[in-house]
């Protein structure tokens, strides 16, 4: 880490405030200053960085992390990667997040059952570098629900792509496991999906019994619980049980909408609609044409996750970016369409939308208070940009308009020092 200061740059500093012209110094891995105009003094030893007009952000969370999809077109594929080469595949990925500006990532779960924990540790052990990382486990499920996905050929349990159990008592072995290697959170599986013929979207899989005694050996330990959720009946179970976390919740009700709304400040909502788009509009290379997305219920399930997120948006709950990248028809660090998708189709402002992978991200990070904006003794995760994300927010997709990547007070991305954008200078010691 180096004492950096960013001058002539267009400060968008998180907090939803429009943006200003100012400076910002980094001492160490905080934000020591930051200035309107040219207000900030260098200190001995500060390397100034001149940004020639560039934006300054905060970094920004993907709240819905798969590092270990490995860009298969089924769960079967990404499973039977070997375990090295899965371990050597989660690390690069991770490295290529917090170049893309993703400088936290809430595990959503992982292929087996250490690879997350595993990451996290190498990342905060500085032997590989990646985001601020959130572990999560094994997605666990139940017979005949997503994730109960074996070859028969193959039936030995580090080839099924979910952990199946059936009942609360297997639920706590399996929970507590899990918990023994250090995971931060516990997926669970409540309902269906469309990419699995024989557990639609809609369905519901896991009794109350089940999911009660995963969150209260969860929250025994200080751990979270996330849930893929799309149906009515899974988000109503994850109120009910206090899961924080949630993902999709294409299908609502009033009753489903007014509980979220009820209990807004202890939930939070990353849908992942890039893949529904994706496999209406971009599938068919790996055999899903149109048609066959529409009879699989994509298109309904698109329908109403539209109208189920615009209005939870209206309601102030809170919606995040992320969600089942590492598809083949959706490419890791192609995230940041969320944002775009949030404007396009679900009535956020592209301020809203920069807010909902910044000051929201903190808080699905667990670090409201020191992460998500560009503010005096927060941490100095910061992306310099080219160009105007609140005028076009696609320029996020572009590495080559992400100028630098900093993260805790260290460049993982460092600006070009030849860049007419960019000059480097260093003040006297």
């Amino acid at each position: 880490m180096a004492n950096v200061l960013f001058t002539n740059v267009r400060i968008l500093d998180g907090s939803g405030s429009p943006p200003y012209s100012g400076e910002v110094l980094v001492q160490g891995n905080r934000i020591a200053r930051v200035a309107r105009g040219s207000r900030v003094l260098p200190v001995a030893g500060v390397t100034v960085i001149d940004g020639a007009g560039a934006t300054l952000m905060p970094g920004m969370v993907e709240a819905h992390t798969h590092f270990s999809w490995n860009d298969a077109a089924t769960l079967m594929d990404i499973q039977l990667m070997p375990l090295e080469e899965h371990v050597l595949w989660a690390a690069s990925v991770a490295k290529r997040y917090l170049e893309a500006g993703w400088t936290s990532c809430v595990g959503a779960a992982c292929a087996k059952p250490r690879l997350d924990v595993v990451v996290r540790n190498a990342i905060n052990e500085g032997l590989i570098p990646g985001p601020r990382y959130l572990a999560a486990s094994q997605e666990i499920t139940v017979a005949g629900g997503l994730g109960d996905e074996t070859l028969p050929h193959i039936p030995w349990p580090e080839f099924s792509f979910g952990v199946v159990v059936s009942g609360p008592d297997e639920m706590r072995r399996v929970v507590r496991m899990f918990l023994k290697y250090g995971v931060d959170s516990i997926k669970l599986n409540l309902s269906g999906d469309n990419f699995v013929a024989n557990a639609p979207a809609e369905t519901t899989w896991m009794t109350d019994a089940e999911v009660a005694v995963a969150v209260r050996e969860a929250k025994m330990r200080g751990k979270r619980v996330s849930a893929h959720a799309r149906s009515c009946a899974s988000i109503k179970q994850c109120v009910r049980h206090g899961i924080e976390v949630i993902y999709h919740a294409s299908f609502t009700d009033e009753e489903a909408l007014d509980l979220l709304e009820a209990n807004k400040d202890k939930h939070f909502v990353a849908p992942g609609i890039a893949i529904i788009y994706a496999m209406l509009n971009e599938a068919e290379p790996w055999g899903i044409t149109k048609q066959k997305a529409i009879a699989m219920g994509y298109q309904r399930e698109w329908d109403a996750a539209v109208e189920s997120l615009r209005k939870m948006h209206k309601r102030g709950i809170r919606v995040l970016p992320g969600g089942d990248y590492g598809f083949a028809f959706t490419p890791h660090c192609q995230n940041a369409r969320d944002l775009e998708f949030f404007v396009k189709y679900l009535g956020f402002t592209p301020m809203e939308a920069i807010l909902s992978a910044t000051k929201y991200g903190a808080q699905i990070m667990m670090k409201g208070d020191e992460l998500g904006e560009v503010k005096e003794g927060y941490l100095a995760d910061l992306l310099l940009v080219d160009g105007d994300p609140l005028a076009n927010l696609s320029i996020l997709r572009e590495p080559q308009r992400l100028l630098a990547v900093m993260k805790d007070g260290r460049f993982y991305k460092e600006p070009e020092i030849r860049s007419a954008r960019t000059r480097w200078s260093q003040t006297a010691a």
